[in-house]
């Protein structure tokens, strides 16, 4: 006999609720693994997914052409290091304040106090993820600009442009730099920031020339906002950051007992 009736034929009403409730327990905890799955594991495959899609060995047709053979291209012969570069430094500035901005000097290499901003005792300065420049809207005296050279290797600038800075320009709320607006990608999935590979060519305050690099957002506690760059100031007012006058100087190197964390 079916076990859902009772004697009479009628039905069994706590077997039926039973079972009603296990299989409502089925469905919700079918429900609760696809949302962690959805979570947890696809945020990263989808990440995985883009980075596999964007890098240089991908590449994907357009709709309605066919995927041409790639090329064998020949290896490219190893580019010669120059030997008289001038020096790079590295240091990492600690703006995570989300209010004050701390003010950069190329020529010390640190940060440095302002009670003035129109002095030209700095030449960028750093609010989180913002950069601006000691010029332009920033300061009435300040000559800062930058440059944007795009994704080129760091020691390959061996010269920047004399002239064609970008100065900080009055936005609707505040001052801002055109060039620094997007230096970082944001990764939606994972909210952090990491540091684009393009070198910046920088126009000091006093119309000297350096250029610089980030490499990195993050604090060593994994705070955001200490910006960690690569740089190399040319104090004698050239655009070359190549010595003179040594035929056997040392090649430009990047230490890691270089870096100094300045903050207040």
């Amino acid at each position: 006999m079916n076990e859902s009736f009772g004697e009479k034929g009628q039905p069994n009403l706590e077997l039926v609720k039973k079972k009603k409730l296990w299989r409502n327990l089925f469905f919700l905890n079918l429900c609760v693994s696809l949302l962690l799955v959805s979570i947890f594991w696809l945020p990263s495959k989808l990440e995985q997914v883009a980075d596999f899609l964007n890098s240089p060995s991908v590449n994907i047709p357009e709709e309605g052409k066919m995927t041409e053979k790639p090329v064998e291209k020949l290896e490219p012969k190893p580019k010669l290091k120059l030997t008289n570069l001038l020096t790079t430094q590295v240091t990492t500035v600690n703006a995570s304040s989300e209010k004050e901005y701390v003010y950069f000097d190329f020529s010390s290499g640190k940060a440095v106090r302002i009670l003035d901003t129109s002095s030209l005792e700095w030449d960028m300065a750093f609010r989180r993820g913002k950069v601006i420049s000691n010029g332009g809207a920033s300061s009435r005296l300040g000559q800062a600009g930058l440059i944007d050279l795009g994704v080129v290797e760091f020691d390959e600038v061996t010269e920047v442009p004399m002239d064609n800075y970008a100065q900080d320009i009055a936005a609707k709320t505040e001052t801002e730099n055109p060039v620094l607006l997007k230096w970082y990608n944001y990764n939606y999935f994972t909210h952090k920031l990491t540091a684009k590979k393009n070198s910046y060519a920088v126009r000091t305050a006093n119309g000297k020339f350096a250029k610089f690099q980030f490499l990195s957002f993050y604090c060593d506690n994994k705070e955001a906002g200490c910006i960690k760059i690569r740089y190399v100031y040319q104090d004698s007012g050239s655009n070359s950051f190549l010595r003179t006058g040594s035929a056997f100087a040392t090649t430009s190197t990047t230490s890691s007992g270089l870096d100094t964390t300045n903050s207040f």
